[in-house]
């Protein structure tokens, strides 16, 4: 199983949201003024923007296209006339005057992507035919990702300054940040990708088996049933297998795990007795795919399969403030709180569906307050309950 991100990728991510809310929270109230009282606070306003701006262009990391558009806005910042970002092939960028100039930034940058220290250029390093170019001096930082040298910035103009070098390698350093996070999260997409995969190769062989077998029951007693309950299986594997983001709504969830449940209860029978009770408002909320189809399972397994007598499942999912809260509830067997615990921190055997899978996949998306919460003994039947937010960043419906 692909390992879980570490606590310093785990703080890096909360440096990096903090710092995204404390920006939002100053331009936010810099813009409910709409008057500003000096010079200073349009300023600020002016940079924070910026920098906002910035931010998205960098989201998926240092690519050309985001790199071109990140140009704009890092020249800006900086007050030079022209910027350029270049990595260890190409040239990815250039914004401002002096375009000519952008096929030296790669040879200007070698120095500083093998030695990893900024560069100052003057005019013997930068020559130009034109009498009237704008271009004569340059500064070059380095832009570091997991401790390596990845790319670098140039900042381009007539002459350079102290302050200006202070500003290029601070912004280097911003960019930076910026690309470790937009790697850290496609490392969270692919963890979760696995996880996901993994689940997918648990689903039961033994419930497919005896969903085939119920149905194989009712071709000759009841032939239209046996169309329907067949009907109900392909479009639950269709769902549970196919191809498509990590992410679902509430409302697909729910009526997957109606069908799950129909081809159970023509197994069961009368033996297996479901209530649902859904806030309608919850439904279109962003869940992890396949999170709640695995504790059903598990509730049926586990809960109600090897009990004598009827065994009640009960799947709520209520609107709690910022939250979605899901339970998922059974009156069987029960079980070890101790196993259960060693599952949910991955040292427990397979009995339980899923369990420890989506736990993380929860925690992984939303944080370690969202993680699943069991109560168990046996012979108490067992409860699980999870929260979602209903608004995360990062985290929407791909249905």
């Amino acid at each position: 199983m692909p390992a879980l991100p570490t606590p310093g990728e785990i703080g890096l991510v909360a440096a990096g949201l903090f710092a995204a809310l404390l920006l939002g929270v100053v331009v936010l109230r810099l813009v409910r003024r709409r008057r500003f009282v000096d010079p200073v606070d349009r300023a600020t306003y002016e940079t924070l923007h910026t920098a906002s701006l910035a931010t998205r262009s960098l989201r998926d990391g240092l690519t050309p296209e985001g790199a071109t558009r990140a140009t704009r806005h890092l020249r800006s910042m900086l007050g030079s006339t022209a910027v350029a970002i270049t990595d260890t092939n190409a040239t990815l960028a250039w914004d401002g005057a002096g375009s000519h100039h952008r096929r030296d930034v790669h040879a200007h940058a070698e120095q500083v992507l093998s030695s990893g220290r900024t560069l100052v250029l003057t005019s013997e390093q930068i020559t130009c035919s034109d009498p009237d170019c704008s271009i004569r001096s340059g500064i070059i930082a380095p832009i570091v990702a997991d401790e390596r040298v990845v790319a670098a910035l140039a900042a381009y103009g007539r002459t350079t300054s102290t302050g200006l070098v202070r500003a290029t390698e601070e912004l280097a350093g911003w960019i930076s940040t910026q690309i470790e996070l937009a790697e850290l999260g496609r490392q969270r997409t692919r963890v979760m990708e696995a996880e996901l995969r993994a689940l997918r190769a648990q689903i039961s062989p033994h419930f497919i088996y005896n969903c085939l077998a119920a149905i194989a029951s009712f071709v000759r007693t009841d032939p239209d049933r046996a169309r329907e309950l067949l009907l109900e299986f392909a479009d639950f594997t269709r769902y549970a297998l196919r191809r498509g983001g990590a992410y679902t709504t509430l409302r697909d969830e729910l009526q997957n795990i109606e069908r799950y449940l129909a081809l159970e209860k023509a197994r069961f029978g009368d033996r297996l007795v479901v209530s649902l009770t859904i806030a309608p408002e919850v439904l279109p909320v962003a869940v992890p795919f396949l999170a709640i189809q695995p504790l059903v399972e598990n509730a049926v397994r586990h809960g109600i399969e090897h009990k004598s007598g009827i065994g009640h499942v009960s799947i709520s999912a209520a609107d709690v403030g910022a939250t979605a809260e899901i339970t998922i509830e059974d009156d069987g067997e029960g079980s070890d709180p101790e196993t259960i615990r060693a599952v949910l921190s991955g040292g427990g055997s397979g009995n339980s569906v899923g369990l420890g899978n989506v736990d993380a996949r929860l925690r992984q998306a939303f944080g370690d307050e969202y993680g699943l919460v069991v109560e168990t003994a046996p012979g108490a039947g067992t409860k699980v309950t999870f929260r979602v937010p209903k608004f995360a960043p990062g985290v929407h419906s791909d249905s």
